[in-house]
């Protein structure tokens, strides 16, 4: 048998190194990953849009017994420790409640995520003919690159008010029997122009047009045959007039389900990881949580991809309003004074994904401070861009609490950071619940190619971020 020297035994004492999250589960554990992300996928599958997102996440929280603040506003419900209460904020953003044995004034344990991801928006006056072809117009949103999103099958989700103020709900591109939409891109043969300009350049804002329908009308005095093909199919089906687009929300996604990448099935590729396996990990842990001290939350806002701004973002006071709500019912003092108090007592996991450590592109990532790919969650203590600009820079107290937590609790963890200091960077809604006083730190998923119309996470990273939600909501 070797010995291991006495230089072997302290260099194991005073070295770390971070884990792979894939070693030493047990059976239990892996049958567990495995059927946590089909139901994740299942997940992604349903809610293609932030609207779709908050009706599953909605319909899942009533499943297990969640009630809506309003009946206890109303008085049909009590506020009672254990209750498990939801706040709908328009349909785009959401909280879960499970309310601890402590009053509301000693703190929650939150784990704030977005719903929200990079897209295409129709444009209020989108449908035209150019060529004998209808197209539709659309501005993107959010941090893309645009040419990827030319040459891959699209489809369109969305609302349509109606002049009658009817809502239509429109799905288009995900059926195996539906049609789906094309961005055009040139053929290299022609491409030489396009292929000296810039990588940001070669597909442009203005060119993210639509590909929709091609055959023209029998009315052949009408200057537009093929738009108005188009536009009396969607009478057709939909009712729907050119004018109702002025008061409609329609979004162009990647068609398609979400699927298993690699022979071992350890990953899962699908559009919008970017912010939803932080929103579907959380849901997925407060839904398990029963009786707690404290007071569990779940957030789910919207607009995070633009900057949080807007009535249905982090910046909105929808989260506060609810808290104060909460607070009402349980006074025994000043209530603004006490909704200060909850909101700057409470800890936030800023649940949002990290740039995981891709080998095709090495160089923008400090290897030593990236995060990888089946190494656990990733905590990031600052986000912000080169020196810490637009950053929530995690306190070392809190980051020691929640270090503790995950040890205790078995969850693999690693730490991370986003790129090389002179590389660039990004922001999360972690800054926004700082400002009330709160302790917040970012923790989520590692993924591959994100923002990309296909982004890559791996399946035990998503467990242990599941696991590390959990452990977090119903620490003391």
């Amino acid at each position: 048998m070797q010995e291991i020297s006495t230089t072997e035994v302290l260099q194991k004492k005073v070295t770390y190194e971070f884990k792979n999250a894939w070693d030493n589960l047990s059976v239990e554990d892996r049958t567990r990953v495995y059927q946590l992300c089909d139901q994740y996928k299942n997940f992604l599958d349903r809610g293609k849009t932030e609207r779709e997102c908050i009706d599953e996440i909605i319909r899942m929280a009533e499943q297990q017994g969640f009630i809506n603040i309003e009946d206890i506003i109303l008085g049909k419900a009590e506020a009672s420790p254990g209750t498990k209460i939801y706040v709908n904020n328009k349909g785009k953003s959401a909280a879960l409640f499970v309310l601890g044995k402590e009053d509301l004034e000693k703190g929650m344990n939150i784990v704030g995520a977005h719903v929200d991801v990079p897209r295409l928006d129709l444009k209020p006056f989108p449908l035209y003919e150019d060529g004998g072809l209808a197209l539709l117009k659309t501005h993107y949103y959010g941090g893309i690159k645009k040419y990827q999103w030319a040459t891959i099958p699209l489809a369109l989700h969305g609302v349509v008010l109606k002049k009658n103020g009817e809502k239509v709900h429109i799905v288009i591109g995900e059926d195996d029997n539906d049609p789906v939409f094309f961005i055009t891109d040139l053929l290299p043969h022609l491409a030489k122009d396009q292929a000296e300009k810039k990588l940001s350049e070669g597909i442009t804002g203005e060119g993210l047009n639509v590909l929709i329908g091609n055959i023209p009308c029998d009315d052949f005095s009408e200057k537009e045959r093929v738009k108005v093909h188009i536009m009396n199919i969607i009478n057709d089906r939909y009712g729907i007039d050119e004018d109702d687009f002025l008061t409609a929300e329609i979004e162009v996604v990647p068609s398609g389900r979400a699927k298993d990448v690699g022979l071992d099935r350890s990953l899962v590729g699908a559009y919008g990881h970017d912010d939803r396996v932080c929103s579907y990990t959380a849901l997925q842990a407060i839904l398990e949580i029963e009786d707690p001290k404290k007071t569990a939350v779940a957030l789910f806002v919207d607009k995070e991809e633009v900057g949080s701004m807007g009535n249905t973002s982090m910046e909105s006071r929808f989260f506060e309003n609810a808290v104060a709500e909460l607070i009402s019912i349980q006074a025994k003092g000043h209530i603004e004074l006490l909704i200060r108090r909850a909101m700057a007592n409470s800890k936030v996991l800023s649940g949002d994904v990290g740039a995981g450590f891709d080998p095709n592109f090495p160089d923008v990532l400090d290897k030593r401070n990236a995060a990888f790919m089946g190494k656990g969650v990733v905590l990031v203590k600052y986000t912000g861009a080169r020196g810490k600009s637009g950053s929530n820079d995690a306190n070392a107290e809190f980051l020691s609490e929640v270090r503790k937590i995950f040890n205790d609790n078995h969850v693999v963890w690693q730490i991370g950071e986003l790129g090389k200091v002179d590389q660039g960077g990004g922001g999360t809604i972690a800054y926004i619940l700082a400002n009330y006083g709160a302790e917040v730190v970012d923790c989520g998923v590692p993924v591959l190619s994100m923002h990309a119309p296909m982004e890559i996470v791996s399946k035990v990273d998503v467990y242990m971020t599941y696991k590390a939600y959990k452990a977090f909501m119903e620490a003391l």
